[in-house]
């Protein structure tokens, strides 16, 4: 059975660590604030200008003066810090984030990320993407494998890139994929329960190596 998007940043939580500051990009990775595991001590940070997110607040707790960069009401943990969206920046260009864990409308096989526009249509901006994947030191994607059929993880991305070469794991309903700095492809690590090696082949258009040895999630 495919996983669904809570089991997705469920396993996106594992790759959280000890004293890691962490990014949590717009959509899907903001629920990983949900799963940080206890007694790990780890210090979420919102680009608007937060170190020290907490889990989604319950209905008493909301506070519609606190946000992150999404616009989403949120908590705060002891010791959180307050600053500007420059001085946010300052942290992320300065190498001093992590991991960052992302959401993507594409991958290419070698890892160049797609995840701030469609041509065509009307958007904002790209945000803090571009910086986020070029100053953190570990980039993790969590996404559905296809959007309305097509895949998503493809030999080369026809939408506008964020970065090149940038994506170190991607977490789907399907599978954990995780890419070797080498080969220059994604390796299949672990599949979902009930979801076989030809199940993701079907969905993926990228060349992608197949150990003898793929894990399940969650085990």
């Amino acid at each position: 059975m495919p996983l669904t998007r809570e089991q997705i940043t469920q396993r996106a939580a594992k790759e959280l660590r000890d004293g890691y500051i962490v990014n949590l990009g717009i959509g899907m990775p903001t629920l990983v604030a949900n799963y940080v595991p206890a007694g790990m001590d780890v210090w979420l940070q919102s680009e608007n200008g937060l170190l020290g997110m907490g889990p989604f607040p319950r209905e008493s707790e909301i506070d519609p003066d606190l946000i992150n960069a999404g616009k989403q009401t949120i908590t705060f943990r002891p010791g959180a810090s307050f600053f500007s969206s420059a001085e946010s920046f300052a942290m992320i260009r300065g190498g001093h984030v992590d991991l960052c864990i992302l959401g993507a409308m594409q991958i290419s096989q070698e890892g160049d990320l797609a995840n701030w526009m469609v041509p065509g249509r009307m958007v904002k901006g790209m945000g803090g993407a571009m910086d986020l994947v070029a100053g953190v030191k570990r980039v993790v994607v969590t996404m559905e494998h296809t959007a309305k059929g097509a895949p998503k993880l493809v030999k080369q991305c026809s939408l506008p890139l964020t970065s090149r070469r940038c994506v170190d794991l991607v977490i789907t309903e399907l599978c954990v994929l995780e890419m070797d700095k080498k080969a220059r492809r994604f390796v299949l690590k672990e599949l979902a329960p009930g979801v076989s090696v030809d199940d993701v082949k079907k969905q993926t258009e990228a060349e992608i190596i197949v150990p003898s040895d793929v894990g399940a999630v969650g085990a």
